[in-house]
């Protein structure tokens, strides 16, 4: 087995495959650290990697948190039912993910988020690692896999637009092929049929 199906196989089901005291001092770390931390070198290379990182330059590792639960709302002070009241049980359209890679493209604006994947979670917060590419960077422009990144204004603000991977599977975007004809080009179009 490689080292990067081991890595694989240990996240799929992290309780068992790691110490629990180890976890939860990480954990503990990633709560008292800033919101946005800058990380060496990805915490699931697996993932990393099968999501197009490359250790090199011009390719950031962003790791950062967002509260959990569903859509925090305002008691509304009319005459209504208290079921139609509408505070508790509404999820938002946009996943947690998606939350997270928008947060990260806004801290950093100079940098293009490439994708995103989970690393952890508490009874508070989800946390993710963010790939970000530096499209200025030579390293990048020069890259046969990156250099797209670099080529006009058609990829700024990916995360915004829902390009990423977070972003199609939000969007309805995910299934390919037969069945998924009324899902092209977007949820909208087709007469509103895609979900």
């Amino acid at each position: 087995m490689g080292i990067s199906k081991h890595i694989r196989a240990t996240w799929k089901r992290p309780k068992e495959g790691m110490p629990p005291l180890y976890r939860r001092d990480r954990m503990a770390s990633w709560r008292r650290s800033p919101v946005f931390q800058r990380a060496d070198r990805p915490t699931r290379l697996d993932a990393a990697r099968r999501l197009g990182y490359k250790a090199k330059q011009g390719v950031v590792i962003v790791r950062t948190r967002v509260r959990r639960g569903g859509l925090r709302k305002g008691k509304i002070h009319m005459k209504r039912k208290p079921s139609k009241a509408g505070i508790k049980k509404i999820t938002m359209a946009k996943s947690i993910q998606r939350i997270a890679e928008e947060r990260v493209s806004r801290r950093y604006p100079n940098l293009e988020v490439l994708n995103s994947y989970w690393v952890g979670e508490d009874g508070k917060n989800k946390f993710y690692e963010v790939i970000l590419l530096d499209p200025s960077h030579p390293a990048i422009m020069s890259d046969k896999d990156f250099s797209w990144v670099s080529e006009g204004n058609s990829h700024k603000g990916r995360a915004f637009r829902g390009l990423t991977s977070a972003g199609k599977r939000g969007r309805g975007l995910y299934n390919k092929g037969k069945g998924a004809e009324k899902l092209r080009p977007s949820l909208k179009a087709n007469k509103n049929r895609g979900k």
